[in-house]
């Protein structure tokens, strides 16, 4: 069987790398992976449900493809991620054209699941607990590049009263090191030369496993002496499961990045008591300034929700003025959108009207911005390391980009020979998103 298969994949680098496992599966299955939907034998959306936007752009996605089905009746449409683990067979009631609906933790039974769609079925194939499975034994088709995502840790154990994550994801799995090492021996060898550790909270990889020596630092120590790997990230964090330990390990090796992301999500302290996270403003800002002591080049980035139910204007001022308190170099911003399962979903009567969620998230969209600039302005005149991620021409030159230690993008004059490699890049000039230098 030879056909093809496209994957529009939504949400977090958690479902990218889900995407690229999905992909390398369904290679032993007869498909190949395609970059036009219009050129597929098989369709499938890798859905997020972090935001209703999210899972509203998936089913408009699939109404799409079920009209095209309608004049190409062989076509096969699938819908999988944390949308299809939450919504189930509500997706065909919705949809009658999809032929497949599976969960998060059914990625290992797509060649079973793909022959039951093949010989004619509908399946809807939904695991409360994840197949088990050794997923070194199944191939990955990893995007082109230079990094590669690997995850260490899935599920969530904290449960904070917005996120639908530990409901869709699961508790808190942290797979064995020795398996994350093997993996980590296999990008190398395909010679990607960064890693990205990925979990929901990544800094409490470990405390799942009855092992005082599996933690972050230790895997991070593992990974750091694999030979041909450049550097290593590792996202995201929670704030208060940075130990002292984790900041001193990552000032200490050569190739683990001076880079946190550790989302706050709100400013001030009463909102995060109803969001149910472990840590007061007081707490956050003591974490950013042990990690800046240990490291002042550091870029720390953090995610932030404006609009929680029952939010006042001077509750969300407090968001605002903890961007420049805690030095964020830049934060991804959302309104808040209720998400089925959650306790804050119940909180009707404390709804922010969407008026005024809008004019929050504008404001708060400006002074990310701001001090993007102003952080990305402080690195002019420095000389910075920086791997070499792509190339393309403009105005008959050559272009280089990559990304600093601190995971700020810039962009230089250079030849596609450096792809893949380290270079000095003196900056020049700062906008809101990224450096222009020249090499030195």
């Amino acid at each position: 069987m030879n056909k093809n298969v496209y994957i529009e994949t939504l949400g977090c680098q958690m479902n990218k790398s889900d995407s690229e496992r999905i992909f390398g599966i369904l290679s032993q299955c007869g498909y190949s992976k395609c970059d036009d939907s219009k050129d597929a034998d098989l369709l499938i959306v890798n859905t997020c449900n972090i935001r209703q936007l999210s899972a509203d752009k998936a089913y408009s996605l699939l109404g799409k493809w079920c009209q095209r089905k309608k004049e190409h009746p062989d076509i096969k449409i699938a819908i999988c991620g944390c949308v299809a683990q939450q919504d189930k067979e509500q997706v065909f009631k919705r949809l009658r054209g999809v032929d497949l609906v599976f969960g998060t933790h059914n990625i290992y039974e797509l060649p079973d699941l793909i022959k039951m769609v093949s010989d004619g079925e509908q399946v809807c194939a939904i695991r409360k607990e994840p197949y088990k499975a050794n997923a070194l034994d199944y191939p990955i088709e990893r995007a082109e590049g230079v990094n590669a995502w690997l995850p260490i840790i899935e599920g969530c154990d904290y449960f904070c009263t917005y996120c639908v994550v530990p409901y869709v994801r699961g508790r808190q799995r942290s797979r064995m090191p020795e398996e994350i090492l093997e993996e980590a021996k296999r990008i190398v060898a395909q010679g990607y030369k960064e890693i990205t550790l990925l979990g929901q909270t990544v800094d409490s990889y470990g405390r799942d496993i009855d092992d005082d020596s599996v933690n972050l630092s230790n895997l991070l120590r593992s990974l750091h002496s694999l030979d041909g790997l450049l550097r290593i990230r590792f996202v995201t964090s929670y704030p208060t499961d940075i130990t002292d330990e984790l900041i001193q390990t990552v000032k200490e090796l050569d190739k683990v990045c001076e880079y946190f992301h550790i989302p706050m999500q709100s400013g001030n302290d009463e909102v995060l008591k109803n969001m149910r996270r472990r840590y007061t403003r007081a707490q956050y800002l003591e974490i950013c300034n042990k990690i800046r002591t240990a490291m002042p080049d550091v870029s720390i980035t953090s995610d932030f929700i404006v609009g929680f139910p029952g939010e006042t204007q001077e509750q969300f001022e407090d968001t605002i003025s903890i961007i420049d308190e805690a030095g964020l170099d830049y934060s991804n911003t959302a309104s808040y959108s209720p998400r089925r399962q959650t306790p804050a979903a119940t909180w009707r009567d404390r709804f922010i009207d969407e008026k005024t969620k809008k004019e929050r998230l504008a404001i708060l969209n400006q002074k990310v911005k701001d001090y993007s600039l102003y952080s990305n302005q402080k690195c002019v005149g420095k000389v910075m390391d920086i791997l070499v991620e792509s190339s393309k021409l403009e105005d008959g030159k050559i272009v280089v980009s990559g990304r600093t230690r601190s995971n700020k993008v810039v962009h230089a004059q250079g030849d596609e020979s450096m792809i893949g490699t380290i270079v000095n890049v003196k900056i020049e000039e700062a906008s809101t998103w990224c450096l222009k230098g020249k090499i030195v």
